[in-house]
């Protein structure tokens, strides 16, 4: 058995507010990568719940968040997709996702 170590950097400014975040995962070949946000969500199956953390340095725009989401969001698609096999219900969470990124203006529609 093995163990591999994610780690994520946050620096904060005086008032606890990200303003610089890097993450490692060496067994994955990324070391001191450079992120301006982050959703990680941990699934704890005692309590049948998610956590979340969020974070995103200050001087991220409210553009660039609005693409993270959408982007996230595609890519949780994916991921359940890959998990469940359920492309049907893949296919509508990408459909949500194309036509609220038409909404905010991250796609034109």
């Amino acid at each position: 058995m093995a163990t591999s170590r994610i780690t994520i950097d946050v620096t904060t400014d005086e008032n606890h507010v990200p303003v610089a975040m890097e993450w490692t995962a060496e067994d994955g070949g990324v070391n001191g990568q450079s992120a301006s946000a982050m959703a990680l969500s941990m699934w704890n199956p005692k309590d049948y719940a998610a956590m979340r953390m969020d974070l995103w340095t200050k001087d991220m725009s409210v553009e660039e968040m609005r693409s993270f989401v959408v982007q996230t969001m595609m890519t949780l698609a994916d991921t359940y997709e890959r998990a469940t096999s359920d492309k049907d219900h893949a296919k509508a969470i990408r459909g949500f996702t194309e036509e609220l990124a038409k909404r905010i203006g991250v796609l034109e529609g």
